[in-house]
């Protein structure tokens, strides 16, 4: 499957804009992290992928076409709120949801039941869906998106409700599928984990793009100055350091405009006054991610 791109893409609801010029792609092979505060416009964006809803203005191509209907089958889709059948039997319910996307009855049920078993659920196969915990219910909704082996997968807060055992097995499902070159969209406020899963990463606020990169892109574009340093100093006194926080043997100096680490060490030799240790601060994308939403406020 070819690239996801979306085009100077819009929406509105009541002559309110939701998703305002938006655009972006999303590339093989790669997990794609879709964020934003709460009422950003990313699931309007989500629905408008699914084909739930259109733009009003705008593209969404998919192999550089705008129409992909023949080619839905090969999409799998979690949504944010469960979409099971509280009444069914969970290996019903997969099999109904593989066959849906063209897979034929044994297939299905041959996949379902290798999906269980590795979810450590083959117990649970002939449970009702109403009698499973939220964490269970949470890990069948996401095998059904991928039962069919989808080549786009599109996940809304896949980790609700799971504990750290069952975040892993998802970790290493989206893995899995990043070497298998599938389009894999992750939408999430857990900031660590988009950390540690995505590639790259799109933010929407107020319906607009205000973050679009890889993650060193970002934090390059958006850290503060400064670095990590352990040893005795009084760094706030060097003119170099703008600020210096820390207890200890370790502290965090901001450097002033203009100051790179370089000049730092520079100073501090000068000063016979060397750290035992340095290294350049990131600062965690949450922080930027809540630095950029309270700046556009």
């Amino acid at each position: 499957m070819g690239v996801l791109s979306f085009e100077q893409v819009r929406k509105s609801y009541d002559g309110l804009r939701a998703v305002d010029g938006v655009s972006f792609e999303v590339r093989p092979g790669e997990i794609f992290g879709l964020l934003g505060p709460n009422g950003a416009g990313k699931t309007t964006l989500i629905r408008m992928l699914m084909d739930i809803i259109r733009p009003d203005e705008g593209r969404i191509l998919l192999d550089g076409r705008t129409s992909w209907d023949t080619d839905k089958d090969r999409i799998g889709y979690l949504p944010e709120e469960r979409g099971l059948y509280r009444k069914q039997r969970v290996l019903e319910v997969l099999v109904y949801f593989a066959r849906l996307k063209g897979m034929g009855r044994s297939d299905a049920k041959k996949a379902a039941q290798a999906a269980l078993e590795r979810a450590q659920l083959e117990g649970r196969s002939r449970a009702r869906v109403e009698e499973l915990s939220k964490g269970m219910q949470q890990k069948v909704q996401i095998l059904s998106t991928l039962l069919h082996d989808p080549d786009l997968v599109v996940m809304d807060e896949p980790f609700s409700g799971l504990d750290p055992m069952n975040v892993r097995l998802v970790k290493e499902l989206l893995h899995e599928l990043k070497a298998a070159r599938k389009i894999v969209v992750l939408s999430t406020h857990q900031m660590a984990l988009v950390e540690a899963l995505c590639d790259r990463i799109a933010m929407i606020d107020r319906g607009r793009l205000v973050l679009y990169g890889t993650l060193s892109e970002i934090r390059r574009a958006h850290s503060t100055n400064a670095i990590l340093v352990t040893g005795d100093g009084d760094w706030s006194s060097f003119r170099t350091v703008q600020k210096a926080e820390g207890e200890g043997q370790k502290a965090c100096l901001v450097l002033r405009e203009g100051c790179a680490a370089r000049d730092f060490l520079m100073e501090a030799a000068s000063r016979n006054s060397l750290p035992e240790s340095y290294e350049m601060s990131e600062t965690p994308l949450e922080e930027i991610f809540i630095r950029v939403v309270e700046d556009r406020r």
